[in-house]
């Protein structure tokens, strides 16, 4: 019992992730504004689109700023409550900017005392015709941002991009890190048969190689369609999809080459040193090469891998539990087809 429990804690570690990561709500945020440019020294009406926001119920504690830096911010008012998400903001736009920059770029910022804060990045650009930095310095500083609302509710992190796609974090990277898990128990009985000559080496690299081929699968599944929802296809030619789909071709090649021996020794060894390859060969495509170029992935070609902003504490405590439950699980799959190779060797040796 003790032995198999790894079994039970790895469904019930995936239950837990499947039911969390799907019931807590995305953080409030704004999904959208309307207008995106601005002059100075016009009043400025912006419709406002928020997600998961209680405009109506928190109005009385609603308050906005159009923020050029750290130091620099515009408060508004609000000209009308529509409903929970809609909302129209008024600002009066000072005549100068505090910079000799002819367009500037300014995020918005909303609070209330029920959804705390939210950011809306580069959500509209102002232009000025004529500059005076020492005015627009003082017009800029008289409205600071402070005495920000906190969320009162547990909620993951809302992104403007991803939205709540944000949740294939729990599947697309947690399969991804448990393929490589698996990958790499599959290297080490590969080894292990090379040194050893033991045949139920050979089998269980086989397994682990099968169930993290599966998972691999699994994972470019569910990031083409990521890629759907963010990038606008499901497949754009990147330099990590690219090496993906190379690096699990490889591994596709493990099987055929298995298939072209037969005889039964010679398979394995051959197969073993061929694992160790493919092993090598997935490092570098997945790890090194895409972090060389240029890449819409997250973590590669100078783009940021997921931070605070991304994987705050609140999705950690789904995230990490899903990459023990896929790899238990994944664990439990090799295992099963283990013992089913070997009774089916036991039933050719009974012939």
């Amino acid at each position: 019992m003790i032995k198999n429990s790894y079994k039970l804690i790895g469904v019930l570690i995936l239950i837990y992730s499947f039911v969390v990561g799907m019931i807590v709500p995305l953080t409030p945020g704004i999904v959208k504004i309307s207008p995106q440019r601005a002059n100075t020294g016009e009043k400025l009406t912006v419709q406002v689109k928020g997600y998961n926001t209680h405009f109506q119920q928190a109005a009385s504690s609603l308050r906005a700023w159009l923020k050029l830096s750290e130091e620099y911010a515009i408060a508004g008012e609000v000209a009308e409550v529509q409903n929970d998400v809609d909302l129209v903001l008024r600002f009066q736009v000072p005549a100068f900017l505090p910079i000799a920059d002819q367009v500037k770029e300014t995020s918005l910022i909303m609070d209330n005392a029920i959804d705390g804060s939210s950011v809306l990045p580069s959500a509209i650009f102002i232009s000025q015709d004529s500059v005076n930095i020492t005015l627009g310095d003082e017009l800029w500083r008289r409205t600071p941002i402070e005495h920000l609302s906190e969320r009162t509710f547990t909620t993951f992190p809302f992104r403007n991009i991803l939205q709540e796609t944000i949740r294939n974090t729990y599947f697309h990277v947690s399969l991804w890190f448990a393929m490589m898990f698996l990958f790499i128990a599959a290297v080490w009985n590969a080894v292990a048969y090379l040194r050893k000559s033991n045949p139920f080496y050979d089998i269980r690299s086989v397994a682990f190689t099968q169930v993290g081929l599966f998972f691999g699968l699994l994972g470019v599944a569910t990031g083409a369609i990521w890629a759907k929802y963010t990038w606008g296809a499901y497949w754009s030619w990147d330099v990590k999809q690219n090496t993906t789909a190379i690096a699990l071709l490889i591994y596709f090649a493990y099987f055929v080459l298995r298939n072209s021996f037969n005889d039964s020794e010679r398979k394995a060894r051959i197969s073993a040193v061929y694992s160790i390859f493919a092993f090598v060969a997935l490092i570098v495509l997945i790890y090194i090469i895409p972090r060389m170029a240029d890449s819409l992935h997250p973590g590669n070609g100078g783009n940021p891998a997921f931070g605070g902003e991304d994987l705050d504490n609140t999705m950690r405590m789904v995230f990490y539990p899903s990459i023990i439950g896929w790899t238990l699980f994944g664990v439990w799959m090799a295992s099963l087809i283990t013992r089913s190779e070997k009774l089916n060797e036991q039933l050719l040796e009974l012939e």
